[in-house]
């Protein structure tokens, strides 16, 4: 697959320390997007699957893959492929896009990599709703879908942010 770049220890592309992998190449051009290096399809370079699914096993402390971009859906298949050995070995997959999600469940070469999928940010960079109080999305048009929820529901259905807390038992007063 084509990339821009690869990033081992992110923690602004979703939650916990994340391995974001940025694919070359966008049709979108959002006017003022942060990755305007990512457009051109021909950038970049090659990089297998395999060599990615390696880098993100061999940081120990992950979380999760986070797809970005450029357009990951542009290179779906092989974005479906690592997706799909990150989520074999237990870690959960963001997958970042400037279509709406609605759009994505009309182009069948979308759904391996929607179904690989378990948060999807979509929705064009629009720098007029720009935030940077708007968590993990860059512009607060943009959605955090809860995709295995959505496909269940028939609908979209909004990611909720766990509380970090949850696990510890309170004790009772």
């Amino acid at each position: 697959m084509r990339i821009a770049n690869v990033v081992s220890d992110s923690i602004v592309d979703g939650p916990g320390l994340r391995v974001t992998v940025f694919t070359q190449g966008c049709p979108h051009h959002c006017p003022g997007c942060h990755n305007p290096d990512t457009h051109d399809p021909a950038g970049g370079r090659e990089a297998a699957v395999e060599e990615l699914a390696a880098r993100l096993f061999a940081n120990p402390l992950a979380d999760g893959l986070t797809l970005s971009g450029g357009e990951p859906f542009c290179q779906a298949a092989e974005c479906a492929a690592l997706a799909e050995l990150a989520r074999s070995k237990g870690l959960n997959v963001w997958t970042y896009t400037g279509y709406r999600y609605e759009a994505l469940l009309d182009m069948p070469e979308a759904q391996a990599l929607l179904a690989a999928t378990d948060v999807l940010v979509d929705g064009p960079f629009v720098e007029g709703l720009k935030s940077y109080d708007a968590l993990f999305r860059g512009s607060t048009n943009q959605r955090l879908i809860d995709v295995p929820g959505s496909r269940a529901a028939g609908q979209v259905v909004l990611w909720q942010r766990p509380d970090p807390l949850a696990h510890f038992t309170r004790p009772e007063s």
